[in-house]
């Protein structure tokens, strides 16, 4: 006699069995085999913007690109102080430092404002990315209404020019301080500079020649009033108009500062410390000196054009003259504490 519930429980166990092996072909031919299906390896970073809030103004930094520069750039200190701030910042000595090309886009409720330009790509395919940056973080350069400039080296005005020469911030008034319009701008001061500088002088005639014929140029002098809730600091010794930017609205305060600081780890813990790219270099070091202390004192933030990206932070004083870099962490955009 057949035994039904015997070949009931067979059948079931081969259905199941049937199932299994369908289910598991099912699934070999959704997922690919290991190595076969991994994606091409990404080699772009993210865009490069940071936002936070500033009192009620937005602010965003802007990664233009970096440069390498020689710590034998560096000097002020004895050799081996420098070496060891690198590396406890685990620099190396023999290879150049990679340096950050910073620029700041504040957004005021009144004005769209943008301090420095970057470089273009006068020094190299490193450089010349702020535009895309800007677009990637929600502007326009049209929008861009205010240009103020540091000063005129290259790295900060070069990015005034799109790759065809015109104008990159077609609405936008640059203001540039007077003492270093009246320096960089000069015919004779360009003929009287050495053969090895005289390139940097037509890069920054270049760079604003097309604003100043469209009547875009603002030459200011120290205590001129430039836009609502910003005002300039002077800040010579780098070059001789060199002037960093204080923001404030709600009783926060953010300094641009442009170049005061080119290599982080070696200058904040010794301000005496100067660069070969300085114009006066005991005048740069005495200015970097009053700065940190009243940003220190003050609780001010800080933007600086060669700090690493963001490069934005607070100054802690320190013992015996130095100070140490506290830079802001990533996170939600809201008002700062």
């Amino acid at each position: 006699m057949y035994d039904f519930n015997h070949f009931a429980a067979a059948g079931l166990r081969r259905r199941l069995r049937r199932w299994a092996v369908l289910s598991t072909l099912a699934l070999a031919a959704m997922v690919p085999s290991i190595g076969a299906g991994l994606p091409t390896q990404p080699v772009s970073q993210v865009p490069g913007y940071f936002r936070m809030q500033l009192g009620t103004f937005d602010v965003t930094a802007l990664y233009d690109g970096h440069v390498g520069i020689d710590a034998a750039l560096l000097g002020g200190a004895g050799r081996p102080t420098i070496d060891a701030a690198l590396a406890a910042a685990f620099l190396a000595r023999a290879a150049p430092v990679q340096t950050a090309v910073n620029a700041y886009l504040v957004r005021t409720g009144a004005n769209l404002i943008l301090v420095d330009t970057g470089t273009a790509k006068l020094f190299g395919d490193h450089l010349g990315y702020l535009l895309a940056n800007l677009r990637a973080a929600g502007y326009a350069p049209e929008q861009v209404d205010t240009i103020l400039l540091t000063h005129l080296h290259p790295d900060h005005a070069g990015g005034l020019l799109t790759a065809t020469g015109n104008m990159a911030f077609p609405n936008a008034q640059v203001f540039v301080p007077k003492a270093d319009a009246d320096y960089w701008l000069s015919p004779k001061q360009a003929a009287a500079a050495p053969k090895d500088k005289q390139a940097l002088f037509g890069m920054s005639r270049d760079a604003i020649a097309p604003y100043r014929a469209a009547g875009k140029l603002t030459v200011f002098a120290p205590g001129q009033v430039l836009r609502e809730g910003v005002s300039a600091v002077r800040a010579p010794g780098h070059t001789p108009g060199h002037t960093a930017y204080l923001f404030s609205s709600d009783k926060q305060n953010l300094l641009v500062w442009g170049d005061i600081v080119h290599n982080a780890a070696v200058q904040f813990p010794h301000p005496q410390v100067a660069i070969e790219f300085d114009w006066d270099q005991p005048r740069a070091v005495a200015t970097r000196r009053a700065l940190l202390s009243q940003a220190a004192s003050r609780a001010w933030w800080i933007a600086g054009a060669h700090v690493p990206f963001p490069g934005v932070g607070r100054i802690q004083a320190g013992k015996d003259g130095a100070y140490r870099w506290v830079p802001t962490e990533y996170g939600p955009v809201h008002e700062q504490p």
